[in-house]
């Protein structure tokens, strides 16, 4: 696939070419991505998280995931958080069991543990360790408005992010076990 077709690709048609894993390297503590903001305004206000994966934006993502995983691919998702930990971030915290459900395994690293790592400068998306999808994002949280999403199939490039993800992974915590 070249870098000009995968624009041309909704993430679920890439993870949809993917056969055997799509890791995600989450590094921000905190996101403005419009279609999570009710539940989070909600969580900030009660404290108290929906775990119904039939609610909003979940049951596309969800199935998404399943249907991945069902066919063999393996999704891991590393999140390197600031300590202590923004409102966001407890909310992600507590959330994830409903990406666990779908599949996904997740770990969470402090940043205090990635100071020596040598990371990308942004999220990214690496599906079957041949296809880069790097994260754009405004100061404020939200899609870059221009060019939100920069794909690369550049060998160096899906080298840094895949040697970045396996030492985050390597020193990171699974989600059960991490407390926020």
């Amino acid at each position: 696939m070249t870098v000009q077709n995968a624009a041309r690709k909704s993430f679920a048609e890439l993870l949809a070419d993917t056969r055997h894993s799509a890791v995600h390297l989450e590094m921000r503590d905190s996101y403005a991505v419009g279609d999570e903001a009710q539940e989070f305004e909600e969580f900030r206000r009660t404290g108290h998280v929906s775990l119904d994966p039939t609610a909003r934006w979940w049951p596309g993502w969800l199935g998404t995931v399943r249907e991945a995983v069902g066919r063999g691919v393996v999704m891991r998702r590393a999140r390197i958080v600031s300590e202590p930990v923004t409102d966001y971030i407890r909310w992600e915290h507590a959330s994830t069991p409903l990406n666990i459900g779908a599949g996904e395994l997740v770990r969470w690293l402090p940043r205090r543990l990635a100071f020596d790592l040598a990371l990308p400068g942004t999220d990214f998306w690496l599906f079957d360790e041949r296809l880069v999808q790097f994260h754009n994002w405004t100061g404020a949280g939200d899609w870059h408005p221009e060019e939100p999403k920069v794909w690369s199939d550049d060998p160096a490039a899906v080298k840094l992010c895949a040697d970045a993800f396996e030492q985050v992974w390597q020193r990171a915590t699974p989600h059960e076990q991490f407390a926020v």
